[in-house]
């Protein structure tokens, strides 16, 4: 195993360098102290002293943010929950601090106006969910990553709803080509490496494509039957179903896995079939478990030159910020709580601008947002969802919450006119017993997507220009994706300098257990995730670079400066697929029966569209904010 160093060790006074030495899985080690002495914060609501973009080691789903959670679901908050009144009522409680929540209290406090009074709770130690920004500093200059959703992007149009949100954020799209600066990356293409145990040779070959031709494949060790076969089954003119009508084809595609249409159609041979072993499609489809029609929509090669009955793909438009969607996150926060950057930030400024965690949770501030508390009981206070005789009004709401490492049992509790449930579906039935049970049910129902996220800082991606890659896929890796930051350039920022100088380099896992059905496979990859250690993930994450990149002069000791593990055990939403799901009538479709609005409460967040994307999750939270107003109109 080669040596790799505790990534920050040789920094000098950053952020960072302090988290590294002083923070243990995101908590402080004079908290740790007090803690084990039997001492417990004076405040229920103390601020926050640490800068948690910048923390390293284990983040996303982190040791200390879900303990609680489990809990709950293991049937610790069953019957009343009793807690502590803060006397605090809010016109909205949104639970859960990620885009679809942002965006609901967004909403919100547009329908309402700018004294809506608006309390957002979340478990973790920042805000934006999955859109999670990475920073580290090396000497004086910042360097950013995603810890989570990466991009502007979907196979389908943004809805007005979602345009409009950018705009009014200030993105503009049609900056993109002024921003992208594609050619730091001149003569550079994608590349994959072939290890030793599965095609005979460690080896890089760059220039693959979906439509690689004998050139690309020549340059591989691997033998001649899978050499041919693969030529063939990336040839532009590809088409292992000849004797069949387009419907026919789309029939059997979605009954048939990719992996099956490659075995029995298109005829490769095991080392061919290999070649794919890791490959991610949509949401975490895998080989075995995606559907062979799917896989023909996301552009998997085998399809060329067959027709198939199918609707024509309209993406949207495509844009990447540096620490990914986290922008969007950090822009909707800064207009909710206005004093968290000082000034309003820009699409360019809000990339470099630091947050003043402090100014989150004021009690003069008509939005708050409050972190590190877990949400155990949403109920209302009366009859729920019948309205009062005498009034016509439906009762306020209560929610609970507490830390949710469990390391102080006080709990404490508001109430709401309304509360948007922008957590994970998954997670409601749990901490809202008193939903109808076909609602709880189907709640229930979705298996979220496990995914690992590994931002790494290198010193320079000298060993990456000499081989010619800028983007890697590595089948049977542990890390199956490895992506060079873009290159970018906003204002005075840029992402990408010289060769010779530091870069964040992206590493996607996704957790792999072949021959299972998909829901179990998300399973499984949760238990991975939960039971590997962060110093297993770092020997792995060292390991795997130095292998490939050790022969181009690249020493993991020496190169790795910094490494944040993203994990999130709870991941992507889960969308429906013709191979695991049955083929439910729209309005019986488990995420539509799961969004129905309960008296005061509605639901929102990407699961209630069953799609993992940004723009669902605004989408999603622009409707609960509707169910939560027709509510209100009962007063």
């Amino acid at each position: 195993m080669h040596d790799c160093p505790q990534a920050a060790r040789r920094w000098n006074g950053t952020d960072a360098d302090v988290q590294r030495r002083d923070f243990i899985n995101g908590v402080s080690a004079a908290t740790l102290a007090s803690l084990l002495a039997g001492e417990r914060p004076r405040s229920a609501h103390a601020a926050q002293t640490s800068y948690p973009p910048t923390a390293q080691g284990l983040r996303g789903q982190y040791p200390g943010s879900f303990e609680i959670a489990h809990a709950a679901r293991d049937g610790a908050f069953t019957g009343p929950v009793a807690a502590q009144d803060t006397g605090e009522h809010y016109d909205l409680v949104v639970v859960g601090g990620g885009i679809s929540g942002l965006s609901a209290a967004w909403f919100y406090r547009q329908a309402l106006g700018p004294k809506t009074r608006i309390l957002i709770i979340d478990n973790h130690d920042d805000f934006g969910g999955h859109a999670k920004r990475n920073e580290f500093h090396v000497g004086n200059r910042m360097l950013l990553s995603y810890g989570g959703t990466m991009s502007i992007e979907t196979p389908f149009p943004y809805s007005f709803t979602a345009k409009a949100l950018l705009s009014e954020l200030g993105i503009d799209l049609s900056r993109k080509s002024r921003i992208e600066q594609p050619t730091r990356f001149a003569g550079m293409t994608r590349g994959v490496f072939f290890d030793k145990a599965h095609f005979g040779a460690d080896r890089i070959v760059a220039g693959y494509s979906e439509a690689a031709t004998d050139t690309f494949w020549q340059q591989t060790p691997l033998d001649d039957a899978a050499r041919r076969a693969l030529v063939k089954l990336h040839a532009r003119d590809a088409n292992p179903l000849p004797d069949m009508t387009p419907e026919a084809r789309r029939a059997l595609l979605e009954r048939i896995s990719y992996e099956t249409f490659l075995r029995q159609y298109a005829r490769l041979p095991d080392q061919a079939v290999a070649f794919f072993a890791g490959a991610a499609y949509r949401n975490n489809m895998r080989l075995d478990t995606c559907p062979a029609f799917s896989a023909l929509r996301y552009g998997a090669p085998g399809f060329a030159g067959m027709a198939v009955a199918q609707d024509p793909i309209v993406e949207s438009e495509t844009f990447h910020f540096p620490d990914g969607n986290a922008s969007i996150a950090r822009l909707l926060a800064g207009r909710l709580v206005p004093g968290l950057f000082g000034t309003p930030q820009t699409m360019e400024s809000i990339v470099t601008a630091r947050a003043d965690y402090g100014t989150l949770d004021r009690a003069s501030s008509p939005v708050r947002i409050r972190l590190g508390q877990m949400v155990v009981r949403v109920e209302h206070t009366g009859s729920a969802p019948a309205a009062d005789k005498a009034t016509g009004r439906i009762a306020p709401v209560r929610v609970v919450y507490q830390k949710p490492d469990g390391s102080d049992p006080v709990r404490h509790a508001v109430t709401a006119d309304n509360v948007i449930l922008a957590c994970f579906n998954n997670i409601i039935p749990y901490i809202m017993p008193e939903l109808p049970d076909a609602q709880k049910a189907a709640l229930k129902y979705p298996s979220k997507v496990p995914m690992m996220y590994a931002s790494v800082v290198l010193s320079n991606w000298r060993a990456w220009k000499q081989a010619g890659i800028e983007n890697l896929m590595v089948p049977n890796g542990y890390y199956q994706h490895l992506l060079l930051d873009s290159p970018a350039r906003f204002a005075a920022f840029d992402t990408v300098r010289s060769p010779d100088e530091p870069i964040t380099l992206h590493m996607l896992r996704n957790p792999n257990f072949p021959g299972h059905p998909r829901k179990e496979q998300n399973r499984m990859g949760r238990a991975e995730m939960l039971a590997t250690s962060f110093k297993t993930i770092e020997a792995a994450t060292c390991d795997q670079l130095q292998q490939i990149f050790g022969p181009y002069g690249f020493d993991s000791a020496r190169d790795i400066l910094g490494l944040t593990v993203n994990r999130w055990p709870h991941g992507y939403a889960y969308t429906y697929d013709t191979l695991g799901d049955p083929a439910f009538p729209d309005a019986e479709q488990p995420h539509i029966i799961g969004r129905r609005p309960y008296g005061r409460v509605s639901i929102a967040n990407a699961d209630a569209g069953a799609s993992a994307f940004t723009n669902v999750a605004i989408d999603q939270a622009e409707r609960a904010v509707q169910d939560a107003l027709v509510s209100r109109a009962y007063d």
